[in-house]
């Protein structure tokens, strides 16, 4: 076997950084598709008349994207936890712990687990 206690409950919290951007991203994402019409567009900068214009012509398609965008989320989550069985996770806290982070956060927390390399074992 070979793995050391902390290797089997490791878990490591992403950025705060990035997931400050993506909470305000993905939380300016939904607003965009379920309350179009209480964005202050003309308080936004460039940014308000690029949004409406997609709001205006492509509101379908933002609002396929935004169930995409979570589609994609639980594919990572799922794949957080074959990684996770893969490396020696097996806590079942720390798998709980890398399901969550990656449905919130994506990539951002996937990328930490792709990158860790417990000691004493073999990847394949």
């Amino acid at each position: 076997m070979g793995s050391a206690a902390g290797e089997e409950a490791y878990f490591q919290r992403g950025s705060l950084t990035w997931f400050a951007v993506i909470i305000l991203s993905f939380g300016y994402y939904t607003w965009v598709v379920f309350w179009p019409q209480s964005i202050p567009y003309q308080s936004l900068g460039p940014l308000g008349p690029f949004t409406q214009y997609l709001v205006d012509h492509h509101h379908t398609l933002l609002y396929s994207g935004y169930w995409i965008a979570w589609l994609i989320h639980v594919g990572e989550s799922l794949y957080a936890m074959v990684l996770c069985k893969s490396k020696g996770i097996t806590n079942v806290q720390a798998q709980l712990l890398w399901f969550l982070q990656t449905f919130l956060f994506g990539i951002a927390s996937l990328s930490i687990l792709i990158a860790y390399r417990p000691k004493g074992r073999k990847q394949t």
